[in-house]
């Protein structure tokens, strides 16, 4: 698992699925992620704007990034306290969060929880 360190929270990527994403995007995009990521760790409070909680779900965030025109969504959720744990993320193309995306950070969650316990 990978760890980026902070002031306030601390950042896990948990499983490949993040990497996937994140390397098959331009240097532009990988930039404007950890510029997010930043954001994410480092500020106290967090504007709706970079981090949301998505309706529905039991503790699943989305962490959102904007480049240009384009729009991208990193999911995750929190794990003891300050411990955000990133999942999966894609390009968006429409209003709403595909369920499909939505589906597969449940299952990431849970299985990182079963990892856990192991």
């Amino acid at each position: 698992m990978e760890e980026f360190k902070g002031q306030i929270r601390s950042l896990k990527v948990y499983g490949d699925d993040f990497w996937d994403f994140y390397n098959k995007q331009t240097q532009k995009v990988q930039n404007r992620i950890l510029w997010t990521i930043r954001v994410v760790r480092d500020i106290q409070f967090v504007p709706e704007t970079y981090l949301k909680h998505l309706e529905g779900t039991e503790g699943l965030y989305e962490i959102r990034v904007s480049s240009g025109n384009n729009i991208y969504r990193i999911f995750c959720f929190f794990d003891e306290g300050q411990l955000v744990i990133l999942m999966n993320g894609f390009q968006k193309k429409t209003k709403k969060t595909p369920k499909t995306e939505i589906e597969r950070a449940k299952k990431l969650k849970k299985q990182y929880y079963e990892d856990k316990q192991k």
